[in-house]
């Protein structure tokens, strides 16, 4: 009672005691405990925690608080936390992070292959050279640096590669004394708040764990903050949690505390479920099961020891196949049993799985690893609770998220052999691991429907099982390999046989599951998807572990390990051909792609034969066994031909999937690799004429292999015979030819692998590596006895370099097979072994065609090269065998006489496929060559040599055929002709004779005959009681079969002969083959060809090898051969040879077609489009053709129709307006700004041209008058409207009408129509609005260019005169055209923001209406020299007359409605003397911009204006702007220079009052009104500077007239342009200086002190010097600078904090315009619901941005309403983009590609050249 009363008074006393208090509280208690008798001290720390750390009251901020300041003892916490980190012994990094983290893995460094480290790490170790990946972390991890363990210390970063425990100096006892009193404490506090808050799964509605951990959330963040304090911490913290005394001790509570009494009672309840089988399951079990004692593990297998329970849930849906549950007395009953704690960390572990494993908790258990006493009683905890995390898992809602936790967790614990092997060891953690996998797989077990379906015994997984589905067995799967993945474990694995036969168990779980069954009658209502996860399944759990097993079966010392696992499959393979019921036969229409026990059995023999040096038949079994162990593969084999036949087309698409799945590169090597070498295995030592036939009978053609010319098939339609023949030919050709496993060494398989690949097709190096199966073959590193993949990847390819291509489309850096590849190595056979679609072959074969065909080699149709093999492996050479049997050798000599007489269902790819046979058959002769004199009665053959059986003549032939068939027809006739008298005896003897020496063939007699033979081989005489039988009976139809009659044909042709016949029939010759080419003939030469080639190349090796073969080929030659073939004037050959003339004719036809179509195609692109610029030369027909004097006729591209444009009704020029903001982020200097990446750099955007003009423009309207200032500057700089045409034109209500349909289509995707957004009719290049093209141009083109001799003043005049006919307006204001006018300037309005059009004091008013027009035409014209100046500084502007032309005339239309007042008029200003004192005066002339004068005045005169006219307004603006220059330079000037010029032109005399043609004569007024200083200045400098101040006037001057006058546009090199320029405008004919180009309509020095004056009056003005020198010339727009490397940026970026939200994005990006950070769909930073991407876009670009998404390498571009992806502009060193850093490769700049995305961007060509655009809705 006493103790209750001190706690409770303590209680009410804490909570008040302030920080002071506590402190002193901490401090005296820390020196009470450090005394010598501390039991005070003890007890009152005690007292103090039992009311601090109260678990009743849940977290609380201030009980934290008062640890900090115990773990202290009386100094700051910071303090403390500092002072515990410089005692810091760890040597590890350790580093833990979550999913998403951006980590690095080196496989170079690496010895494990799951090591990873953090950026820091990474950085700061050397891993030059090295094999290395950036990636994005799954489930999360932790850095491995310092782990010798896991990886090489060579790549340990500087920090973790000394040994920084060495030098730390012990830990003061006194430091660490609180926190191992308080710790325990404070731990227990957070188990009995773990256990209080946990209810079981029964009452899970209740139940809410999230709520629980939230409020803990502080406590546990806490205890990660202490395991960073370093290795002193982690020390104290690893004793609390692993001390059992101090467990015992606090885990029950105290007696009297009812709330810990309590707790415990939940923790103990929550204990007796934790074992695999739960209590009430062991009662049941017990007493249900009759399992006799010691069964085996095989017991699992076999139908005695299994306890079949059908599950009640699994029969609720209809037609569910019903569940089973084996009986699970074999299992270790250890591992069943519940869980018992002995400390702490047990049973954090047990709540962290109890509560699914919460983020916080994970990461501070990882926290503590660098800790090696904690590392390994956590490992061991950690196996402890294995059984019963995969069995919360199990249950899990959330089995992803939880997935990724566990192996989180596993994968640092198991990554270390060492650690491995000990948990192995003591803690049985194989056994754990494979008994919990049998415990997972049983939840899902259904009974197998294979074969026999009503007897099956035998259970195999259900894939539609959410488990299987969903890959929930993942992290158990995911660290058994891993663990396997070490030796020594391994090698425990492989010698624990008891184990073994528990894995076969697991295994055999899998064999035959996903069962198919052929749907004859209806397509399949509902197609499943189950095989997805049939196929992951048996990839993941069955065949990696095997690849981990057989790594560490390579040397003679592991032979036993290998022997072992092969008698386990053989014993397993034998009860599952027991279990299902299997004799001999497979069930017809049945198909399962899964056999893992066979794949295991074959890898382990490839590997004993390959590697270890076993005897193959030392480890076969015997010959009934092996036929059966071939039935199954062989299924498999034709069924992949009958699914590519359609035979299974009514079981859905998904069959197609799993045919396809199953050759695919990452499941070829375990599954259809293993079912090839195991059936060349059986085919090694079985009987070559039962292998030959059951390949026939299996793929359902023996019924097409007679001489007849009709048979009936009882199994296959028409049309599925030939492919079916065609598959069964090819499987063939790919078993004798195949040596990936009998005898090709690693880096022929890799080259061979290669070389098919990159036959299909070029192939990038990232696909090229996805595409090369991963075992047995290392893609990456240097494996001993092994080339790497970038070694053999040069040896076999070249690479071919990332281009840009016209159209759009980015081509990426691609590999393509060298010459010598194609030549040599090039080889059919691989490449339909890997082919997922079939069409890949046809495109290999197309790309060998065109090598030969550039080569010269060969330049028709070429047949698949035939390839020299690798020699075969000692134990395999029985598979030669195959090509030389009898029954082979007569299907062959079928074949090519069924193929010369033209028999339906024969193809070329048949005769391709023989041939293939033939000469492997000549290649490969078999050594002991006994000829066998064989007389039964269907022996066609003397023996089994193919080259003596090629040159046999077989004479007749006996075969059955239906009674219609054209051989009864020819045998009756003959029957007539024997009737009448011509007919002897003899001939009927003859005949009879004929008719027993007939061959009489049948292979499934055939068949049947060996296989008696091989089961009673002590009966001799059975060989003789079997009698041959025409086809198999169980395959025909229900019904009266077909009438079948025997006939015997008269063949007498031997193979040879039928091959020089199909020589004739193929060339078309009579005689194609002479006899002297026997002589002449080199097989070497004949390796690449057609058909042809191909029988000359085996003619050539049968002669070369048997000289019997030559003389029976020179009597061949020798005869005079009838024509061939006999039924030629057939009507069937008739109708064949047209059909065939009919599709030559078609290919003319078509070639023609496609060659016109290409020529109209490249006028088209001639004349309409150009790639730089879509504007370049569009001018169609617009006046090219025509005389001047005509009016210009359009072409409308929508009704075809050609006429002029008229008022009623107006022709439109296809337009596309978009704002542009491309020419205000021009700056002064040609060096474009660099991309931030590092805290101190900055760009700063006020150097740029429109912020400068922003800035002008405001400084003037402080001064000056509102509307004088509107038109002494240019705006549009941004948010200014570009102009641009494709150049086709159209009837503007075609274009209505053209509207309407676009609105009805609703297949709509890229533009939006009720924008007015469109594509042309035409080219369907992007446009938004129609230009009207004004009516009647040029009737007097001719007198309005001639030049005239009128004086200056006389032009100045008229002018004047001119500029007064404002109100006179050309067009009807009611027509058509005028309304389309208004149309089309609303539409321009409607193209920028608002914001960008008002920039007067009255918005809205008349004068910002007229500003922004002019600025349009200014916009225009600057555009258009920034997209054509090159480089070098040649001005080669080709832009398209026909936009500008009629542009200019719509904003002249619309301007001419605004009057300038006469008194106001900067003309009278420039070219009289007046004065004007307002209060708020106008802009003086010296302010004014000259090239927006030239434009207004231009603009606002009558068109069309005369060229003399023009010519006079560029004179006198030029005097202006000349003026502008001088009084610009002038006020840079010293003041002694000031003196010298002044003095200078004083001294000269002065002529006429308009003659100054010198700067120096004119410098002296300029110079009296300004009085500043600056440096030295030359006469050759001040020229320059006048020139270089006037360039940009003239260039507008020049474009203008080219516009106007159509003058061609002058090119030339930079120090001529001024010269050049002026010359073209006739401002003076050879022109040496600037002065010289002036001409004066006024007195020169009156002119000039009037607008120096000007300048002057104003005293009170101080911007006066800024608005004087502004300098014209801006350098060209240029996107940012970006560094070489991708990391720079990423590695800045992608944790940078958004400069809106103040939080990192999820999505940064980066603008390439002006380098601001913004967050790419972040909600954070939307404002009115639009994202800060748009946002951005809109404020920098006017709705054009361009963003380098961060975290994706890509390049986004946002035009309007619409994006889409550009590309990236890094690439890795194979030229190859990296989307979402998905392969984490070092990127560098591919400055190719950023040129031309720079051009797109300055020449506004992104609509036209990006194709696939999408609506973003604001949300980027």
């Amino acid at each position: 009672m006493k103790r209750k009363q001190r706690g409770a008074a303590s209680t009410a006393g804490w909570k008040q005691m302030k920080q002071p208090g506590a402190k002193s509280t901490a401090a005296h208690l820390k020196a009470d405990l450090k005394r010598t008798d501390n039991s005070s001290g003890l007890r009152q720390l005690q007292e103090l925690l039992d009311s601090v750390l109260n678990a009743e009251r849940g977290s609380d901020p201030e009980a934290l608080d008062w640890c900090k300041w115990l773990l202290a003892g009386g100094d700051g916490f910071d303090d403390f936390c500092r002072t515990v980190r410089s005692y810091d012994n760890a040597t590890l990094c350790g580093l833990v992070w979550t999913a998403n983290f951006v980590a690095y893995r080196c496989r170079t460094c690496g010895i494990s292959p799951c090591m990873s480290l953090c950026a820091e790490c990474f950085n700061n170790g050397d891993h030059t050279g090295h094999d290395f990946n950036m990636f994005r972390s799954q489930a999360g991890g932790a850095c491995d640096c310092g782990d010798g363990n896991v990886m090489r210390a060579s790549g340990f970063c500087s920090r973790h590669r000394l040994k920084t425990g060495e030098n730390v100096p012990s830990v003061p006892r006194d430091l660490l004394l609180m926190s191992e009193m308080v710790l325990p404490r404070f731990i227990i506090t957070i188990i009995q708040y773990l256990r209080d808050g946990y209810t079981e799964p029964e009452s899970a509605a209740d139940r809410d764990l999230q709520k629980v951990l939230q409020q803990l959330d502080l406590h546990i963040s806490f205890l990660e903050e202490l395991t960073k304090m370093g290795g002193a911490m982690r020390t104290v913290l690893t004793k609390i949690l692993t001390n059992q005394q101090t467990f015992k001790e606090l885990s029950m509570g105290q007696e009297e505390n009812v709330y810990a009494k309590r707790n415990y009672e939940k923790y103990l309840s929550a204990l007796k479920s934790s074992g695999l089988v739960s209590v009430e399951e062991k009662g049941a079990g017990a007493g249900a099961t009759d399992t006799p004692a010691g069964a085996g593990a095989l017991s699992l297998l076999g139908n005695t020891c299994c306890l079949f329970c059908e599950d009640q849930d699994g029969l609720q849906g209809v037609g569910q196949r019903k569940r089973v549950k084996l009986s699970s007395s074999t299992k270790d009953p250890s591992i069943m049993d519940s869980l018992k704690h002995k400390c702490f960390l047990e049973e954090l572990l047990f709540w962290t799985i109890k509560y699914e494993f919460p983020q916080k908790m994970v990461t501070f258990l990882l926290n503590m690893l660098p800790d090696q006493d904690y590392k390994i009683t956590f490992t061991k905890t950690f196996v402890q609770h294995y059984a019963f995390i995969m069995k919360t898992l199990m249950k899990s809602h959330e089995s992803d998220t939880m997935s990724n936790r566990i192996v989180h967790i596993s994968v640092q614990l198991f990554s270390n052999e060492e650690l491995a092997r000990h948990v192995t060891e003591e803690c049985q953690l194989l056994d754990i691991m494979v008994t919990v996998l049998l415990y997972m797989m049983e939840s899902c077990l259904i009974k197998s429907e294979l074969q026999d379906e009503e007897n099956n015994r035998h259970v195999v997984v259900n894939c539609g099982e959410a488990l299987l589905k969903n890959n929930t067995y993942w992290p158990l799967v995911s660290d058994f390999i891993n663990i396997l993945s070490h030796q020594s474990v391994a090698k425990r694995f492989l010698e624990d046989h008891s184990l073994l036969l528990l894995w076969m168990s697991f295994v055999s779980f899998f064999q035959g599951m996903n069962l198919n069954k052929r749907e004859l009658n209806e397509h399949v209502e509902f197609e499943s998807q189950t095989y997805y996860a049939a196929f992951a399944a048996e990839l993941e759990a069955c065949a990696q572990p095997m690849w981990g097993l057989l790594t560490h079966c390579k040397v003679k010392e592991t032979q036993e390990y290998t022997k072992t696992v092969v008698r386990y499959c053989l014993e397993t393979l034998q009860m599952w051909f027991d279990a299902i019921g299997f004799v001999d036969e497979p069930a017809l229409n049945q198909l399962t792609f899964h056999l893992p026990l066979h794949r295991y059995y074959a890898m382990f023999l490839s590997k004993g034969v390959r590697c270890q040096g076993l005897d193959l038949d030392s480890l076969l079994p015997d010959q009934e066994m092996l036929m059966k162990i071939m039935v199954h593969p062989l299924q498999i084999q034709a069924s992949l031909s009958e699914i590519h036949s359609n035979m299974w087309v009514r079981n859905g698409l998904q069959i197609k999937g799993q045919a396809m799945t199953y050759v695919q590169s990452h499941f070829c090597n375990s599954m259809i690799d293993p079912d090839i070498y195991l059936l060349q295995v059986c085919a090694s030592r079985l009987d070559p004429d039962y292998f030959i036939s059951s390949v026939f009978e299996r793929f359902k053609v023996v019924d097409l292999l007679t001489m007849a010319s009709q048979h009936q098939n009882a199994v296959l339609d028409s049309e599925q015979e030939r492919p079916m023949l065609e598959g069964a030919l090819t499987f063939l050709v790919i078993l004798c030819s195949l040596r990936v496993h009998l005898g090709m060494s690693d880096d022929e398989i890799l080259r061979a692998e290669m070389v098919s690949q990159l036959c299909m097709n070029d192939r990038t190096h990232s696909s090229l590596l996805d595409l090369i199966p991963e075992n047995p073959n290392p893609k990456s590193g240097v494996v001993p006895g092994s080339c790497s993949f970038e070694e053999m990847l040069s040896a076999v390819a070249d690479f071919k370099a990332p281009v840009f291509e016209p159209g759009g489309s980015m081509q990426q850096g691609m590999y393509t097979p060298k010459a010598e590849v194609w030549e040599k190595e090039f080889d059919p056979i691989m490449v339909i072994l890997r082919t997922v679609y079939r069409r890949d072959v046809q495109s290999a074969m197309d790309r060998y065609a065109a090598f030969l065909k550039q080569s010269g080699i060969h330049t028709g149709n070429p047949w698949p090269p035939y390839k020299e093999r690798t020699p075969l492996h000692p134990c395999y050479k029985g598979l030669v065998r195959l090509l030389h049997c009898k029954t082979l050798h007569i299907v062959i000599f079928t074949l090519l006489y069924k193929i010369w007489m033209d028999h339906q269902n024969m193809s070329e790819h048949v005769l391709c496929m023989v041939l293939y046979l033939i000469e492997l058959g000549l290649d490969n002769q078999v050594q002991d060559d006994k000829v066998e004199e064989e007389h039964c009665h269907d022996s066609w053959f003397p023996g089994t040599s193919l080259l003596s059986n090629l040159h046999h003549v077989i004479n007749f032939v006996r075969v059955r055929v239906p009674e219609t068939a054209p051989e009864v027809e020819r045998k009756r006739e003959r029957e007539r002709e024997q009737e009448t008298p011509a007919s002897t005896s003899s001939e009927s003897s003859t005949f009879g004779q004929n008719l027993r020496e007939a061959q009489v063939f049948s292979l499934v007699a055939e068949r049947r005959r060996k296989f008696q033979e091989i089961i009673n081989r002590s009966n001799h005489e059975a060989s003789q009681t079997v009698r041959p039988k025409s086809s198999s009976s169980r395959w025909l139809p229900p019904g009266s079969p077909p009438q079948l009659v025997t006939e015997i044909l008269e063949i007498r042709e031997s193979m040879l002969s039928l091959l020089v016949k199909l020589h004739q029939k193929l060339s078309a010759k009579q005689n194609s083959l002479s006899l002297s080419w026997l002589a002449e003939v080199d097989p070497a030469h004949h390796t690449h060809g057609d058909g042809l080639t191909a029988i000359e190349r085996i003619l050539a090796k049968a002669a070369a090898r048997s000289r019997h073969s030559k003389r029976c080929l020179q009597e061949i030659c020798g005869k005079v051969c009838p024509p061939i073939p006999p039924k030629k004037n057939s009507p069937g050959d008739k109708k064949s040879m047209d059909k065939e003339e009919r599709r030559q004719r078609a290919r003319e036809r078509q070639q023609k077609l496609l060659a016109e179509f290409a020529s109209r195609q490249k006028s088209f692109m001639e004349t309409a489009m150009d790639v730089e610029s879509p504007e370049t030369d569009a001018v169609m027909d617009m006046g090219s053709a025509e005389p001047l004097d005509s009016e210009v006729l359009y072409d409308c591209v929508i009704c075809g129709q050609s006429g002029p444009s008229t008022e009623d009704r107006p022709t439109g020029l296809v337009v596309l307006l978009q704002a542009s903001s491309v020419l205000g982020h021009r700056c002064r200097s040609d060096t474009p700004k660099r991309l931030p990446t590092t805290d101190e750099e900055h760009i700063y955007p006020e150097d740029t041209c429109g912020a400068a003009h922003d800035v002008r423009l405001s400084l003037m309207q402080r001064y000056f008058k509102d509307s004088s200032c509107l038109q002494s500057v240019s705006i549009g700089w941004d948010g200014g409207v570009y102009v641009q045409t494709c150049g086709h034109t159209l009837h503007i209500d075609c274009h209505k009408s053209y509207m309407e349909s676009l609105r009805n289509d609703q297949v709509l995707q890229g533009f939006s129509v009720d924008k007015g957004e469109f594509t042309c009719p035409l080219c369907r290049q992007f446009a938004n609005s129609v230009l009207p093209c004004r009516p009647g141009r040029g009737m007097e083109t001719g007198a309005w260019h001639t030049p005239s001799n009128k004086s200056m003043s006389t032009m100045v005049n008229e002018v004047e005169d001119l500029q007064e006919q404002l109100g006179i307006f050309p067009v009807s204001v009611e027509s058509n055209l005028s309304k389309e006018m208004e149309s089309v300037i609303k539409d321009i309005k409607n193209t920028t923001q608002k914001k960008y059009m008002d920039y007067g004091k009255n918005p809205g008013s008349p004068d910002n209406d007229f500003l922004f027009m002019y600025s349009v035409a200014r916009l225009y014209a600057n555009s258009i020299h920034h997209v054509t100046h090159s480089n070098t500084g040649v001005c080669v502007c080709v832009c398209s007359l026909c936009v500008s032309d009629q542009l200019f005339h719509v904003l002249a239309m619309h301007m001419r409605l605004y009057s300038i007042d006469s008194a106001y008029n900067p003309w009278t200003r420039l070219t009289q003397s007046t004065y004007c004192d307002d209060e708020r005066p106008e802009v003086p002339m010296l302010f004014r911009d000259v090239p927006s004068l030239l434009i207004i005045f231009i603009l606002t005169m009558p068109q069309p204006l005369r060229r003399e006219h023009f010519t006079c307004v560029v004179k006198v603006l030029y005097s202006l702007q000349y003026t502008q220059a001088l009084a610009a330079l002038s006020i840079r000037f010293s003041r002694e220079e000031r003196l010298a010029w002044s003095n200078t032109a004083t001294a000269k005399k002065v002529p006429q009052i308009t003659d100054q043609k010198t700067f120096s004569d004119l410098l002296q007024p300029v110079i009296s009104d300004f009085k500043l200083s600056s440096s030295v200045w030359s006469p050759q400098s001040i020229e320059f500077s006048l020139q270089h101040f006037c360039l940009p006037f003239l260039r507008l001057s020049c474009l203008l007239q080219h516009h106007l006058y159509g003058d061609s546009l002058p090119g030339c090199l930079v120090e001529e342009e001024f010269s050049l320029l002026a010359g073209c405008l006739g401002l003076a004919g050879s022109v040496q200086s600037s002065a010289a180009c002036l001409e004066w309509n006024l007195n020169a020095f009156d002119l000039i002190s009037q607008c120096c004056s000007k300048f002057t009056v104003n005293h009170g003005f101080t911007g006066r010097i800024s608005l004087l020198v502004q300098d014209p010339q801006w350098a060209g727009p240029r996107l940012l600078h970006l560094p070489d490397n991708y990391n720079t940026i990423f590695q800045y970026y992608h944790r940078k904090s958004c400069t809106s939200c103040g939080k990192t994005p999820k999505d940064p990006a980066l603008c390439l315009v002006c380098g601001a950070f913004v967050c790419l769909k972040g909600h954070c930073c939307k404002q009115q619901g639009v994202c800060e991407c748009v946002l951005h876009s809109q404020h920098c670009g006017a709705a054009t941005g361009i963003f380098l998404l961060i975290n994706a390498s890509v390049i986004i571009i946002i035009r309007g309403h619409r994006f889409c992806l550009w590309g990236s502009v890094y690439l890795d060193a194979h030229g190859e983009e990296d989307r979402d850093l998905r392969r984490g490769k070092p990127l560098y700049l591919c400055e190719e590609r950023y040129r031309v995305l720079e051009q797109q961007w300055v020449s506004h060509t992104f609509d036209h050249i990006n194709k696939r655009w999408g609506p973003h809705y604001n949300g980027l």
